[in-house]
């Protein structure tokens, strides 16, 4: 929490899936995945003319998917009885998802493979992101700026006294911070992350856009 402090004083301030279409409910752990969300947006969302990249909406950090997983590998477009969310149940999740669309997407790849009902799904997302404290100190971040990976995961370690190094994960993607990923039991505990699920960027100058 410190190096990012004085970064931000400084300026002024995978491993292969398993086949698709597996059984609901059959796997191990969950992994949270949060993005950030002005990087996915200059990466992916401006190209789309993505909601979530509207200037004023403010978001830091936002629920990218929580995710079932094996201890090697993960389900994904399970097999499931389960109907589908509806619009309100989608639209209602864009507040920590920054969009109906990527909540019906998650449900579609990751959700189903839960062995839950959409409701209880994203019940459960919405619980697993609450379990989670979001540094303050990201909301601040008025203007670009490089700085080590590590310095994402020391913050959400001194904002989350009950995590430890092995249970969270940072990752880049074209020389940006993409995600942190947070791997929990399926009560929502925190756990050790599988060895394929551990993914640290290793950059001292990793690009974290500012908050829009």
């Amino acid at each position: 929490m410190r190096r990012l402090a004085l970064a931000l004083a400084a300026f002024c301030f995978a491993a292969p899936a398993w086949a698709e279409g597996e059984r609901a409910g059959d796997f191990d752990y969950y992994v949270m995945s949060l993005s950030w969300s002005s990087n996915w947006c200059a990466l992916t969302g401006d190209a789309r003319g993505d909601p979530q990249c509207q200037t004023g909406r403010g978001l830091t950090w936002v629920l990218h998917g929580l995710w079932p997983q094996k201890e090697q590998g993960w389900p994904s477009y399970c097999r499931t009885a389960q109907r589908d969310p509806t619009r309100a149940e989608t639209a209602a999740m864009a507040d920590i998802m920054g969009g109906s669309g990527l909540a019906f997407y998650q449900w579609k790849k990751h959700g189903r493979c839960a062995g839950q009902s959409a409701p209880d799904f994203y019940k459960t997302a919405r619980a697993a992101h609450d379990s989670i404290t979001l540094p303050p100190v990201f909301a601040r971040i008025r203007k670009d700026m490089t700085l080590p990976a590590s310095v994402i995961e020391d913050a959400f370690l001194e904002a989350n006294p009950g995590l430890t190094r092995d249970e969270i994960t940072v990752t880049c993607d074209q020389g940006m911070i993409q995600e942190v990923r947070i791997c929990l039991t399926k009560d929502l505990s925190p756990r050790a992350c599988a060895p394929d699920s551990a993914r640290d960027c290793r950059m001292k100058d990793a690009e974290l856009d500012a908050v829009r």
